[in-house]
């Protein structure tokens, strides 16, 4: 409406040869009363109230495959784009470093079951020749001893084919979950190393569930407080043909972080079905619907001031203005609900009048 009035205003002084103006420069009073009488019209609409974002997309799920053997990659038998299964051969790394731990702690169990063996047939004799009083006590002892740390000695050995045998079966990676393998950073002939902790060790490649996407976003500390989880959402991407996708927010940050010098509040939506063409790192544009009123009563925003406290218009009554008090319910950028204090058809002004014009309600 003021786009509307500008134009009129400026062609008016084109036609009229500087009507508005004095020679020497100053506004007549014609133009003062025609910005104070700009009326508008009270009518009923539907009145949307929604926070209009954008965000990027990211899978639900994701993660970093790593090793946790050390070693010369193999063979990779994935690359790029690849969909796998949860427990598909993704990488081999090169066991024979770790078979040749293995033979070895085969043979220190061989050695520690002879041991073993020798020990307890020495003890045997030895608990009869002890019952027969004809060896010492600390002699049976001994022989006791010896018996439990060829045992131990075994016991030592086993675990070490044990730990050869678990090292040996991580030299092929498996795929954790179901997901498409987003990059594969490693190359074959490679020596990677394994993950001691969560940010050692090689990356060997991203693996997604494309299934699930998220929106992850930004929101200012103002609009945030208007959202909700579980709210609906709707998304629309410039590089997908389809209509308006659907997800529902999942998940608002508890503590405010600052982007791009902006301080606000990471909120992620859940797209419930999403298009085979939307990829990780797309940008969409996202609606939130926040407050609707239906066949409303209402006028434009520029038309409600306040004063003191309250909200008023002003209604247009002949050559003059009548000032009124209401109370307005939902609102967006172009229009106000107005739920008392005016009725449908009535004039009212988008400027404040002068003192001169106005009246008391």
């Amino acid at each position: 409406m003021k786009k509307l009035i500008l134009a009129l205003l400026f062609t008016g002084a084109l036609a009229g040869g500087g009507l508005w103006f004095t020679r020497a420069g100053a506004p007549r009073p014609a133009l003062t009363d025609f910005l104070s009488q700009a009326v508008a019209r009270v009518e009923k609409r539907d009145i949307d109230f929604t926070v209009e974002i954008t965000g990027d997309v990211t899978p639900a799920f994701q993660l970093d495959v790593k090793p946790e053997v050390g070693g010369r990659l193999k063979a990779v038998h994935v690359r790029p784009g690849s969909t796998v299964h949860q427990g598909d051969l993704l990488v081999e790394i090169d066991d024979r470093d770790l078979l040749s731990e293995r033979d070895t702690a085969l043979t220190e169990i061989d050695g520690a079951k002879l041991e073993v063996e020798k020990h307890r047939r020495n003890f045997e004799r030895a608990e009869e020749l002890f019952e027969s009083k004809l060896i010492s006590r600390e002699v049976y002892d001994n022989l006791l001893s010896s018996v439990a740390i060829s045992e131990n000695s075994l016991t030592k050995a086993q675990r070490k084919l044990q730990i050869a045998d678990d090292r040996l079966w991580k030299t092929k990676v498996l795929a954790p979950a179901d997901g498409t393998v987003l990059t594969v950073p490693a190359i074959e002939g490679q020596v990677v190393i394994a993950a001691a902790s969560v940010n050692s060790g090689t990356t060997l490649m991203t693996l997604a569930n494309l299934s699930k996407l998220l929106i992850d976003t930004h929101i200012n500390q103002v609009d945030v407080s208007r959202l909700e989880l579980g709210q609906p959402v709707y998304l629309r991407a410039e590089s997908v043909r389809e209509p308006d996708m659907k997800a529902k927010i999942r998940f608002i940050a508890p503590v405010a972080t600052v982007k791009n010098n902006v301080k606000g509040f990471q909120v992620q939506a859940l797209i419930e079905n999403p298009s085979s063409q939307l990829r990780p790192g797309m940008t969409v544009n996202m609606k939130v619907p926040i407050a609707r009123a239906d066949d409303a009563i209402s006028v434009p925003i520029a038309a409600v001031f306040r004063e003191k406290g309250k909200k008023i218009v002003y209604v247009r009554s002949g050559d003059s203005s009548e000032k009124r008090s209401v109370k307005v319910g939902v609102t967006n950028v172009d229009y106000a609900q107005i739920l008392n204090g005016l009725t449908e058809g009535e004039e009212i002004l988008l400027r404040e009048p002068a003192r001169g014009q106005q009246k008391k309600s």
